[in-house]
């Protein structure tokens, strides 16, 4: 039996109980490292190069934070999650097409890297092929890495139905381990907000100090675009001239879109990473469309290692009063 490290960063919020199973199943230990600190941030700034955006700092935070006590760090080359059909070519950020080098190259003595090519665009068996790849290099038998495929899967679509049954990721997970989270049945909430952006730009409390904790306490219902399926979030992409190039991209446009037609949705909230070169696209877009199709207030948030709550804080307040000024005066 190996133990195996998954970051809890990047990617993790939305791929974790789907290879948390798989590697479980096939009787390895899963490891996932603390939750994101100051300690992790600063040691991720350190190992990380000094044009990385803060999500690729945090990761190799995360890294380092896994690196004595596993002995493999599961780091995948993630180049696509699906065909995209008619709407264009759809990868991932270059940072994470190359994420298992930087990491390899910029922090010493590190353990075994699992750095499998993930490109599901090549057809709906490849994702099987993945696993019996990697379960051959942790040593496990074909029969082996089919069973713990098919119940990751199985895993992967529970997790699916309780997103879009209005919980978070990190709630879906909690869920699956056995706690109570209950979708609030409150009679009137002071707003109805849609949260969108790159999930572990909107789920690390750390890095957008507690914002989604922020505006449940103001009373405030909110929405994120990991709730929706692909089905509803790929409607909008007809109502694009062209989509963008990168997946999480165009799940945050979709997902804004889709919001910003709902005319239960009081505002929409982008979380943005700052030095993001993708991002600044996605927010001008979105910031355009929200004018266009609403016109429905907007708010861009953008953090980075000096974000600070006070300053989020004023903000998410501000933005709650113009909600209600423009409620009241309708």
């Amino acid at each position: 039996m190996s133990k195996i490290g998954i970051p809890r960063a990047l990617a993790y919020y939305l791929y974790f109980p789907f290879w948390n199973v798989f590697f479980s199943e096939l009787g390895h230990e899963v490891i996932v490292s603390s939750p994101t600190t100051r300690v992790i941030m600063d040691r991720g700034i350190e190992e990380a190069v000094n044009d990385a955006c803060i999500p690729i700092k945090i990761y190799h935070g995360h890294v380092v934070d896994l690196m004595n006590k596993v002995d493999y760090i599961f780091c995948p080359r993630l180049v696509s999650m699906r065909k995209h059909g008619d709407f264009g070519t759809e990868t991932f950020c270059p940072k994470f097409l190359g994420l298992p080098d930087m990491v390899r190259l910029g922090i010493k003595s590190l353990p075994s890297i699992i750095d499998t090519r993930i490109d599901l665009k090549k057809g709906k068996d490849e994702l099987a092929n993945i696993c019996q790849e990697i379960a051959q290099q942790l040593n496990n038998t074909i029969n082996e890495a089919s069973r713990a495929y098919h119940q990751a899967v199985k895993t992967e679509q529970n997790f699916q139905k309780i997103l879009e049954a209005g919980h978070t990721p990190l709630e879906a997970m909690d869920i699956m381990s056995g706690q109570d989270h209950k979708v609030d049945h409150v009679e009137r909430y002071d707003a109805k907000i849609a949260v969108v952006g790159y999930p572990y730009a909107l789920y690390d409390e750390y890095v957008n100090v507690g914002l989604l904790k922020l505006l449940k306490k103001q009373n405030v219902k909110v929405f994120t675009q990991d709730m929706l399926s692909d089905q509803l979030m790929n409607r909008q992409a007809r109502t694009l001239p062209k989509s963008m190039f990168w997946y999480f991209s165009n799940r945050v446009v979709y997902g804004g879109l889709h919001y910003l037609a709902r005319k239960d949705i009081d505002g929409l909230i982008h979380v943005t990473a700052f030095a993001c070169g993708p991002d600044s696209m996605v927010d001008r877009l979105l910031e355009i469309e929200s004018r266009r199709r609403g016109p429905k207030p907007y708010l861009s948030i953008a953090i980075d290692e000096h974000t600070g709550e006070a300053g989020v804080r004023t903000r998410i307040e501000a933005f709650l009063d113009m909600l209600r000024y423009r409620r009241d005066k309708l």
